[in-house]
């Protein structure tokens, strides 16, 4: 147990460094981390945790909690989270004392224009990587497709889409059983 509690903590410890956009970012590696290199979590449980974590009210982090609630129980929920905050809150915290003082300088001001592209690529490898590993035949397929194009192109919640979504796959379930 306690061998788990190290290699999760100093994974999550890594990614938190770059996890920029926030815990959303770096989940193609938690995945990588906790379902092919450790099988710690299948790519059903994973998606699952992502999507309750996504549907409850809080922050992204809630995701790399309850993966480590998951993994191991509440220590791991415990070493999940200060992990993947505790870092990061330490450098926004030195950052913004910085900051300050430097807010007019162009290397601040190109810096942050420089993470905004990496941001949102980090979140789209997230998107990826999560569609792969719902994807269980065409009806899921179409499913995350018509989600995708809901939430882009419309000013539904995305909860009614999670929602629709827990719907149609109940039916589908009962549909294969």
């Amino acid at each position: 147990m306690i061998a788990v509690l190290v290699t999760l903590g100093l994974g999550l410890l890594s990614l938190s460094l770059v996890a920029v956009g926030g815990a959303i970012a770096v989940m193609p590696e938690v995945h990588r981390l906790t379902v092919e290199a450790h099988g710690w979590l299948d790519d059903t449980t994973f998606t699952q945790l992502f999507a309750l974590a996504q549907a409850a009210p809080g922050p992204n982090v809630l995701a790399v909690s309850l993966i480590g609630w998951q993994v191991a129980g509440l220590p791991g929920l415990l070493v999940a989270t200060v992990a993947m905050c505790g870092p990061t809150s330490l450098l926004a915290y030195a950052f913004s004392r910085l900051r300050h003082r430097l807010a007019d300088s162009i290397w601040v001001k190109a810096v942050a224009q420089g993470l905004v592209p990496l941001a949102v690529g980090l979140m789209l490898a997230t998107g990826i990587v999560l569609a792969e590993a719902a994807m269980v035949g065409w009806f899921s397929i179409a499913i995350t497709a018509v989600a995708s194009i809901v939430v882009w192109r419309s000013r539904f919640s995305p909860l009614w889409v999670l929602g629709g979504g827990a719907v149609c796959g109940m039916l589908a379930q009962a549909l294969h059983q």
